[in-house]
């Protein structure tokens, strides 16, 4: 076999077990200049694509991609038997025949969008492919679990870049503790993980989150050159940090951390904290509570069980985001979120799998967030980052 189409074997495997348990006749990738990322998740062209695309897998045998003629040489050698279309005539006529006979297909589609990170196939397409008497069902679950359970060595991979993560938030804790009476701000911290991010050989594109105060209650807060805040005695402190390493496949981690400027935690402090990072625990508890009974968890649920506990003790209104996002190639990934706020999140949370778990009170005052990175093994799910169970203390 193309040792190209061989990289994608596993997740053509994936993809077919999971379609035959859920009786779905195929799965259709559809992408246009770059709209779908799944589609160089199942095939990996050798440059640019400058026209529609469809890669077909059925439920058994082999896929097959169905291109234009000027993009054809660009997956000569993917090994995977290609359609060749020149107008839209026999596009569309290519097109019938390659799902004849299949009454239903999973494509990236969401109903009513309520998944945008799912919903990546435009109306019209989904409109021509059910003019070929199609039934048009959403792939959310199928493509994750094809495309985005984890290795044993992405894993490996994620914890040790969350351990980096942990000991930079702290060396970045120490700093600001030295440098309160010489004079410090947000920039000079963000400056300092971003040094020692390059040193340990992780990045990111953006960030870090620091943020003091009232800025800590922007949860995407960033400080810049131009606007950013001192670091004082007696400010609430927060840092969100995420990278991933260097090596092509390494995947991310993102934690979030909360420090004080003082000897002691104020009491209004520590009962936003307290009430936060018990949500957090909350919600970890109910997801390994579930993995012993044997439940299957959707992303919403999970989210219901940390906002019900920051609700109940008076701070509903205050906690104005999901409880946790999809951690892959990028820091914001393609699975399933924790989300029963900004979406109903209805993708189970299945083995293999990383998110965080993020729950944030913010007040106008101050913003607390305790953010850790959660990983869905086989024997259950479990923090895969450094947790913090205490405010650290800059004085």
């Amino acid at each position: 076999m193309d040792s190209v189409a061989g990289d994608f074997q596993p997740v053509y495997r994936a993809a077919q077990e999971f379609m035959a348990q859920d009786e779905t006749p195929g799965w259709l990738v559809y992408d246009y200049r770059e709209s779908n990322p799944v589609f160089r998740q199942v095939i990996r062209p050798s440059g640019h694509v400058t026209r529609p695309c469809y890669f077909y897998l059925p439920v058994g045998g082999a896929p097959t991609l169905l291109t234009h003629h000027v993009d054809a040489g660009k997956f000569a050698a993917s090994g995977v038997d290609c359609i060749v279309y020149r107008n839209r005539e026999t596009l569309v006529s290519a097109l019938r025949g390659l799902v004849a006979g299949v009454g239903r297909l999973a494509m990236e589609y969401s109903p009513m969008n309520e998944l945008p990170r799912v919903s990546r196939v435009d109306a019209g397409t989904v409109e021509l492919v059910r003019s070929l008497g199609v039934e048009v069902v959403s792939s959310a679950d199928l493509m994750q679990a094809a495309t985005h359970r984890w290795t044993p060595e992405q894993l490996a991979d994620h914890r040790e870049t969350a351990d980096k993560l942990g000991r930079i938030v702290n060396e970045a804790f120490a700093c600001a503790g030295e440098r309160l009476g010489r004079g410090v701000t947000e920039f000079d911290l963000a400056e300092f993980i971003r040094q020692r991010f390059a040193e340990e050989a992780i990045a990111s594109p953006d960030g870090p989150i620091v943020a003091v105060n009232a800025n800590a209650s922007d949860p995407h807060y960033e400080p810049s050159a131009a606007q950013h805040s001192p670091i004082r005695p007696g400010d609430w402190l927060l840092i969100d940090l995420w990278a991933k390493g260097v090596a092509p496949g390494s995947v991310y981690a993102d934690i979030t951390w909360c420090a004080y400027a003082g000897s002691r935690v104020p009491a209004r402090h520590q009962e936003i904290f307290d009430i936060v990072t018990g949500a957090r625990d909350a919600a970890v508890e109910y997801l390994q509570d579930a993995h012993r009974r044997g439940a299957v968890v959707q992303g919403w649920q999970a989210d219901r069980v940390a906002r019900d506990y920051i609700g109940a003790r008076g701070y509903g209104d205050w906690f104005t985001h999901r409880l946790g996002h999809s951690i892959g190639f990028e820091v914001h990934s393609e699975a399933v979120n924790l989300d029963g706020f900004e979406t109903h999140d209805t993708r189970r949370i299945i083995p293999g799998v990383c998110f965080s778990v993020e729950p944030g009170i913010y007040l106008p005052e101050f913003g607390v967030r305790s953010e850790i990175d959660v990983f869905m093994s086989e024997e259950g799910p479990y923090p895969s980052s450094p947790v913090q169970r205490e405010v650290a203390l800059l004085g």
